[in-house]
């Protein structure tokens, strides 16, 4: 569609074409994409009669764009575009029959998009992009033409495609697009002395009680009303996961998976430094942290519901800073 055609206004535009382009990708954020296309427009002047023949203009253009991304990591990815290139268009019945030669311009570009991820390699791409033209030809009418730019002299126009995106070589993975970047080595020894601090005393073990629960259990899985996650604790005033966590919320997922009729509310704990109104805000940002993980691994986000505890139930009542550690923790319940 023509949008703004010096001295010269068309009543009636049909538009259609299109393109192929490739595209590199520096960053997560940057790429920048080379696209060649044809466009074609039939058109008549305003002044002209609806007898009269229409102008018609075969367009070729070929331009250099660079993109933003603005949230690359989730599934609906939008952008903007900005760059330049060429335009050779060719019209046809022209007001001024010289121009039906042929004309060959710059032109300067600017627009906006978005990408839906259909897949590991696929893309569905949609663009709209403003172009302005360095002249006043394109449409078979010459007017005074004042910059590269346009002003209100020069002439414009507006593409929309929608295509195919298909990555067909991609570099190292990178870890900007994880749930919690940086995600260090798991501290086993941190892990053993959490499991020492938490084990209770050993007793005898009744082998025929227990055969008896296996016999009358048979074929159920059994889900504890409560879980503590011994493991899944939290530094003093954050929300973050901790490296250590990772490998227990991941188990902790496939136990949900595996039994999808379980809803599990989360709840969310901090020490007894703080206030009340702080620390209950606190403990609920924590078991959302939590919730956003396991959604992350495919455990659906309506079977989980997240309640901050605050300090009113501490695991220990010391204040020194092992026992306030243990005390920020996350517990799962079943509904």
């Amino acid at each position: 569609m023509y949008i703004s055609i010096n001295d010269a206004q068309l009543k009636s535009s049909e538009f259609y074409g299109g393109h192929i382009s490739i595209q590199r990708n520096f960053s997560e954020h940057l790429a920048w994409k080379l696209k060649a296309a044809y466009n074609h427009v039939s058109a008549q002047y305003d002044f002209l009669t609806s007898t009269d023949p229409r102008v018609e203009n075969d367009m070729i253009t070929a331009d250099l764009d660079f993109m933003y991304y603005f949230n690359p990591c989730d599934p609906i990815v939008m952008f903007l575009l900005a760059g330049a290139g060429v335009n050779f268009n060719s019209p046809v019945n022209s007001a001024e029959p010289e121009l039906d030669d042929g004309n060959t311009a710059a032109q300067f570009n600017i627009g906006a998009g978005v990408d839906i991820r259909l897949g590991e390699d696929w893309r569905l791409h949609g663009e709209g992009v403003y172009h302005t033209m360095g002249n006043s030809k394109i449409d078979g009418n010459r007017g005074a033409s004042n910059s590269f730019f346009g002003g209100t002299a020069n002439d414009t126009w507006a593409s929309a495609d929608i295509g195919l995106l298909y990555y067909f070589s991609k570099g190292e993975p990178s870890k900007f697009c994880q749930l919690y970047t940086g995600i260090a080595e798991v501290d086993y020894d941190k892990i053993e002395d959490i499991v020492r601090r938490y084990q209770t005393a050993p007793c005898e073990v009744d082998y025929n009680r227990i055969e008896d629960i296996v016999k009358r259990h048979c074929g159920k899985a059994i889900v504890e009303d409560k879980w503590v996650l011994i493991g899944v604790n939290f530094d003093f005033n954050k929300s973050t996961l901790k490296s250590e966590a990772y490998p227990i919320l991941d188990h902790a997922a496939q136990i949900l998976l595996g039994h999808k009729d379980v809803n599990i509310e989360i709840q969310g704990h901090t020490d007894q430094v703080g206030s009340d109104k702080y620390n209950d805000k606190l403990s609920l940002q924590r078991a959302e942290t939590v919730k956003k993980y396991l959604i992350a691994k495919g455990v659906a986000g309506g079977r989980l519901t997240t309640v901050g505890k605050g300090k009113r139930e501490l695991l220990f009542n010391e204040k020194d800073a092992v026992s306030r550690y243990y005390n920020r923790r996350v517990e799962f319940h079943t509904k």
